[in-house]
């Protein structure tokens, strides 16, 4: 079936899905960028400690092909198996908003990911499930999970602005501490979409081949192209985790700090508000138009060529983050433009690269293991990447650290003597990762193996 012959998917289908998707990712959007402030200014978590916090969201993805894959394929409605999960891991992440012992928080964030991370799959899997054609469909739903984190990203940054930012005292600390409502709203939100996922369209598991749907499934992402995509998405989502572990404090403190643009910074955050969580909603917003964009194209051009966009993105977007000084002193263009510049190039990288990959997992898998080849991939994407890059991107922070200095001294706070992190030096790392990820791709990725999965 193709767009020519496919029927047009109905406005109360669409509707429907788009909802869901616009849940989905409104509950995450809600404290996932400001995790790390929250982390480092409230509870003064070391950035080893922070990275394996972050590991354990994608120790949820590791376990969900083994778990929420063989039950949603085999077992239990997709619908109905969301519904459940969504309720509970929205009572769990509640908890993360008064927890501040670190064993305690690292054992509550490895609960929620066991029952969130696989939901981003099964998502995916149920709207592929009923929508008329993939390439033309898929996006226009998608969408409107870019715009539940751009709304919960704003909204967040707005309430910490207007209700969490005080005329005198301490503004970074208490901006941190009104962190606590965006983990209180993402858990409202999981409740409102664990009783809304019930009313989704049926999606029953199906019989296959194989007892076992991960079996079947691994099989056929043993060959090519899912075997390299597989193995490129694991340094990819290690970048990717660079991007969401460090950029919304290294936002947050640029727009505390920045003289130069202290007036236009003071306009951006009357619109995104403050902690940084808002202004990287941007890169959201350019997220949508890429998504938006990417039907007109899926059919004109390889997916090897849409892959490869989205890798030099991640490689341009770490080099304008790590060279901001060099680029402000050469071209005297201002931090907060480098910056927006920076940040909208996530919808270039999410949408070329990780969105198109999902697209490929779809039309390469047979009919009755897509969820667990939806829910392999995103083991690796949500995943280990993320496990492997939340450690790396940890050690890199401690490594990172430098003196804070003013004046050519050590800033000295309650007795101790400050550091920050060197972002140049950081965000170098992953910036050469990414470019060997895209040599990689185009010498070994095949050309063009697209067909239309029935």
């Amino acid at each position: 079936m193709n767009a020519i012959t496919a029927p047009r998917m109905g406005f109360g289908l669409g509707s429907r899905l788009s909802f869901m998707m616009f849940l989905q990712y409104a509950i995450w959007g809600a404290w996932l960028p400001l995790l790390l402030s929250y982390m480092l200014d409230v509870l003064k978590f070391s950035p080893g400690q922070i990275g394996y916090i972050f590991m354990a969201g994608g120790v949820g993805a590791i376990f969900g092909p083994f778990i929420a894959g063989q039950v949603a394929d085999r077992w239990f409605s997709t619908e109905k198996y969301l519904g459940i999960v969504h309720i509970i891991g929205g009572l769990l992440i509640w908890q993360l908003s008064w927890i501040s012992e670190y064993w305690m928080f690292f054992g509550f964030s490895i609960l929620y990911s066991l029952l969130y991370s696989p939901t981003l799959a099964l998502t995916n899997s149920l709207a592929f499930h009923h929508i008329p054609d993939r390439d033309r469909d898929f996006g226009w739903v998608r969408c409107w999970g870019t715009i539940g984190w751009i709304v919960v990203g704003v909204g967040i940054g707005q309430w910490l602005l207007h209700m969490h930012t005080p005329v005198e005292g301490d503004i970074e600390l208490a901006q941190s501490m009104g962190i606590k409502d965006a983990f209180r709203l993402s858990a409202v939100l999981g409740v409102i979409m664990g009783v809304y996922c019930f009313s989704l369209p049926k999606t029953p598991p199906q019989k296959g081949k194989a007892e076992f749907a991960v079996a079947e499934a691994a099989k056929e992402c043993s060959r090519q192209p899912l075997l390299m995509l597989f193995l490129i998405a694991v340094p990819i989502s290690m970048i990717h985790q660079f991007y969401f572990v460090y950029t919304a404090d290294f936002l947050s403190e640029i727009q505390r700090e920045s003289a130069q643009a202290k007036s236009t910074t003071a306009e951006i955050n009357k619109v995104f508000g403050v902690g940084g969580g808002g202004i990287m909603t941007i890169g959201q917003m350019s997220e949508f138009f890429v998504i938006f964009l990417i039907p007109f194209f899926a059919a004109k051009v390889s997916r090897k060529f849409l892959l490869a966009v989205g890798i030099f993105a991640y490689a341009l977007r770490m080099f304008l983050f790590s060279q901001m000084s060099w680029i402000q002193e050469t071209l005297g263009i201002p931090d907060i433009v480098i910056i927006i510049a920076g940040v909208s190039l996530h919808g270039v990288c999410f949408g070329s690269f990780i969105f198109v990959a999902f697209l490929v997992v779809d039309e390469e898998t047979s009919v009755d293991i897509k969820a667990s080849a939806q829910n392999l991939f995103n083991l690796v994407i949500v995943g280990i990447g993320i496990v492997v890059g939340s450690i790396v991107a940890g050690h890199v922070g401690d490594w990172a650290m430098v003196p804070a200095m003013a004046d050519g001294v050590q800033v000295v706070k309650d007795g101790e003597p400050q550091t920050k992190i060197d972002y140049a030096f950081l965000y170098g790392v992953p910036m050469y990762a990414a470019l060997g990820c895209l040599a990689i791709l185009l010498a070994f990725y095949p050309r063009s193996t697209r067909h239309v999965a029935g």
